[in-house]
C-alpha cells in the first residue's frame, strides 16, 4: 500500500509557510492525540502519520529531500529508480517525531507552559508593589503658580529589618508541597489542570524563620511624608506620578507608583476654561450709558483697568489678552474674558427719581432704547 502525501495529510501545499504548517499539524495533533481517542487505533494512526508528515515538512533539509524524491528519500535502500543513496540514513516514523509526546506536552508546545519554569522549577516570582492614590486639593491661585508641598499618608513600606525578604536570616526555603514549582500539578484524562500551591502561594519558595518586626511579610504599615511639587497650570483632574513612590514590591520587586489626583477648587470671581478665565463684571447704568474706565480683578492679585464704551449692554463682552491661567509647564498664558452686567440702581431718593423721569420723557421719541422699540415693533406686528 502506497504511502500518503505529507502535504495532503496535513491537508497543506507546497508553499504553506511554517507557521500555517504548524497550525495545521496543531489541528490534526489535538484531534486525533490517543489520549482524547482511546482505544481507537484508526485515530492512532491519523496522528502518527500526522505527526511523521509535520516531522518532515518542518525541517528544511528533509523536507527538500522529499520535495525532490518523494517517500523514496527515507527509504534505507535509496530510491527514485535511481539508486540514489537515503540522506538521512533511516526510517522517519512516528517514534521519532518532533511532537511523539503526551497530550499535555503537545498543548504546551503549542500555548505555552502555565508556569515560568527554569531548571525543572518555577522562578521567583518577584511582584510588582500595588499603586497608590492620593487625592489633593488645591485653590486656583495655587494653580496658577504651582505649590511645593508635603503630604501626609500610610502605607506598606518595605521592612527596613529583613530588607523586605521576610526572613529572619534573609534565606528562603524552597516549598517541599510543590518543590519549588509554585503550583500542583494533576493529569484528569487528556487534561492537564494546574493549581496555585497553597503552601507557598505559588512563589516556589517559603519564609522558614519569619522576621520579628513584619511577620514575614516583608513589609509594614507606617507614616509617610512626601515632598511633591505641583506645577502651574495644573487643571482640575491632573494626574500626578511619582514613580516608586507606592508600596514596595514582593521580596525585592519594583515598587508602585504613587498617583496625585488634583482638584481644583471652585473659585468666588473666575470661573475656568482651559487657560481662560472668564468673570462676571457689574457696571453702573450711567457707566454703561456714558462709558467710562473701570478697574477688574486679574488671577496674579493686580488690578487691570478696561475701558467701557458707551452704550455697553448687559452680557458684552471683552478680552483682555494674556491675563489668564499659564499653560501647564509653560510661560504662556491664556486670556482673562469680562462679561458686564449692568446694574439698575435701586433704593432711589426723590431728586434721583425726578432725574430718571425728566430723562425718560426726553428719550422717549429719540430712539436711545433700539432693542426694546425692535422688541414692541415685533411684538405688534404679530397681534396687529
Amino acid at each position: 500500500m502506497s504511502k500518503r502525501d505529507y502535504y495532503e495529510t496535513l491537508g497543506v501545499s507546497k508553499g504553506t509557510s511554517k507557521e500555517d504548517l504548524k497550525k495545521a499539524y496543531r489541528k490534526q495533533a489535538l484531534k486525533y492525540h490517543p489520549d482524547r481517542n482511546p482505544n481507537d487505533k484508526t485515530a492512532e494512526q491519523k496522528f502518527k502519520d500526522a505527526s511523521e508528515a509535520y516531522g518532515v515538512l518542518n525541517d528544511d533539509q528533509k523536507k527538500a529531500a522529499y520535495d525532490q524524491f518523494g517517500h523514496d528519500a527515507f527509504q534505507s535502500g535509496g530510491g527514485g529508480g535511481g539508486g540514489r543513496q537515503n540522506p538521512f540514513g533511516s526510517k522517519q516514523g512516528f517514534e521519532g517525531s518532533e511532537f511523539g509526546g503526551s497530550f499535555s506536552d503537545i498543548f504546551n508546545e503549542f500555548f505555552g507552559d502555565t508556569g515560568q519554569r527554569s531548571g525543572g522549577g518555577r522562578t521567583q516570582r518577584q511582584l510588582r508593589g500595588a499603586d497608590l492614590r492620593y487625592n489633593m486639593t488645591v485653590s486656583l491661585e495655587e494653580a496658577f503658580y504651582g505649590k511645593e508641598s508635603q503630604i501626609h499618608f500610610t502605607a506598606a513600606t518595605k521592612c527596613e529589618t529583613c530588607k523586605g525578604s521576610g526572613s529572619k536570616d534573609g534565606n528562603l526555603t524552597t516549598c517541599s508541597t510543590c518543590r519549588g514549582s509554585g503550583c500542583i500539578r494533576t493529569q484528569q484524562g487528556f487534561f492537564a489542570m494546574e493549581r496555585t500551591c497553597g503552601a507557598c502561594k505559588g512563589e516556589g519558595q517559603i519564609v522558614k524563620d519569619p522576621c520579628d518586626k513584619c511577620k514575614g511579610a516583608g513589609k509594614i504599615r507606617k507614616e509617610r511624608t512626601l515632598s511633591i511639587n505641583i506645577p502651574q497650570g495644573v487643571e482640575d483632574g491632573t494626574r500626578v506620578r511619582l514613580a516608586g513612590e507606592g508600596e514596595p514590591g514582593y521580596r525585592g520587586g519594583q515598587g508602585g507608583d504613587l498617583y496625585i489626583f488634583v482638584s481644583v477648587s471652585h473659585h468666588s470671581i473666575f470661573r475656568r476654561e482651559g487657560t481662560d478665565l472668564h468673570c462676571e463684571v457689574p457696571i453702573q447704568m450711567t457707566v454703561a450709558a456714558l462709558g467710562g474706565d473701570i478697574e477688574v480683578p486679574s488671577i496674579d492679585g493686580k488690578k487691570l483697568r478696561l475701558s467701557i464704551p458707551s452704550g455697553t449692554q448687559s452680557n458684552d463682552k471683552f478680552r483682555i489678552r494674556e491675563k489668564g491661567m499659564h499653560r501647564l509647564r509653560s510661560t504662556a498664558r491664556g486670556d482673562l474674558y469680562v462679561h458686564i452686567q449692568v446694574e439698575t440702581p435701586v433704593k432711589l431718593n426723590q431728586k434721583q427719581t425726578e432725574l430718571l423721569e425728566e430723562f425718560a420723557k426726553e428719550t422717549e421719541n429719540h430712539q436711545s432704547n433700539p432693542r426694546c422699540e425692535s422688541f414692541f415693533k415685533k411684538v405688534k406686528d404679530l397681534f396687529s
